[in-house]
């Protein structure tokens, strides 16, 4: 088959590369759509893959084309999202349902093949089905919703109180869709920039601020008669707008951490006091994993996709390239800021 194969630092070829073949347990998938994650990025322009060559790639859509022994399932025709984590399924965390927390685990596109290719194969229970009307570049984001969602889980959500969402990329406007179908008095989404906020706005947020401008701190109080928030969702990884959570919190809110920093990040006592002052809980989030396996998240998104409740727009995908182009739409990465929304790679 055709693959986007890393043979090292940012040489990644679309070449020949062995097809994958099913084994019992196990189906093939024809990729039909397969996102770029961020965490795919460093991989391929700051050395950091496991190993070389690699095909990443774990965001992605397809139909099964061939079942293994034993598949009961899933049958060939079926349109599936692949949740990514191979789970040991023996240890601690494991046998608790904290697949997410999993240390002996693998990771389909970055241990093992990923998407990045014409076919992937993957377990059974890792094939999660959905409507054959969602489009594959919607399906494709299954994973993107699905850690959305686990981040209100982790959070403790319950719906009525008045949500703060910090970044506007593709988690934080998932996030905002699950605040609102669950229930929240009124979703705000923060970004800087206008375009992000537009679209939030179309995806259903009550409102929006732009964190660049002056006052936008007074602007949010504003909205929640000066209460602060009771659910915070810090989903950019940005050291500004983690320190913006601890600000626009309210008195015995939820925080929740689902962005991951990439730099060191430092708060000042003054900044550091608004937890203790207002008794706020704050947590993180990773990955996107309940029990039974894959979880309530994978399952909630395949059912709110097909009701239409879990919007897609086409302004959440930045630019699409077909695969054989994967290398192009790297180098989009390496211009500062040029990247607004999720690029997709499709097969032709």
């Amino acid at each position: 088959m055709k693959a986007a194969v890393l043979y090292g630092n940012e040489d990644l070829r679309y070449d020949d590369y062995p097809t994958p073949e099913v084994t019992p347990g196990t189906v093939k998938v024809k990729v039909g759509a397969t996102g770029i994650c961020g965490s795919d990025v460093p991989r391929v322009l700051h050395h950091g893959a496991h190993f070389y060559p690699v095909v990443l790639g774990h965001e992605f859509s397809g139909d099964v084309v061939e079942v293994g022994e034993g598949v009961t399932k899933l049958k060939v025709g079926d349109t599936v999202s692949g949740a990514p984590l191979l789970p040991c399924m023996k240890c601690d965390d494991c046998q608790n349902g904290n697949f997410s927390l999993c240390k002996h685990y693998s990771f389909i596109g970055s241990r093992e093949q990923g998407s990045f290719a014409e076919y992937v194969v993957l377990p059974e229970q890792n094939a999660v089905k959905y409507d054959s009307s969602i489009p594959y570049e919607q399906a494709a984001m299954f994973e993107p919703s699905t850690v959305a969602l686990h981040g209100l889980l982790c959070n403790d959500y319950q719906g009525g109180g008045n949500v703060a969402i910090l970044g506007g990329g593709t988690i934080g406007l998932f996030t905002a869709q699950w605040a609102k179908i669950f229930g929240a008095k009124q979703v705000v989404v923060f970004d800087i920039l206008d375009s992000r906020l537009d679209l939030a706005k179309r995806l259903g947020a009550d409102a929006v601020i732009n964190s660049k401008e002056e006052g936008y701190q007074k602007q949010a109080l504003e909205l929640t008669e000066g209460k602060g928030f009771d659910y915070v969702f810090e989903t950019a990884g940005n050291p500004v707008t983690m320190q913006m959570g601890f600000e626009l919190a309210g008195n015995k809110a939820k925080v929740c951490f689902i962005g991951t920093p990439h730099v060191d990040m430092t708060f000042t006592p003054k900044l550091w006091e608004n937890m203790n002052r207002k008794e706020f809980k704050l947590t993180g989030s990773w990955m996107s994993y309940s029990s039974p396996f894959p979880g309530k998240e994978w399952e909630l998104t395949a059912h709110y996709f097909a009701t239409g409740q879990l919007k897609f727009d086409r302004e959440l995908t930045y630019k699409t390239f077909p695969m054989s182009r994967a290398q192009e739409a790297f180098a989009l990465y390496k211009i500062p800021g040029e990247v607004k929304g999720k690029i997709m790679l499709v097969n032709e």
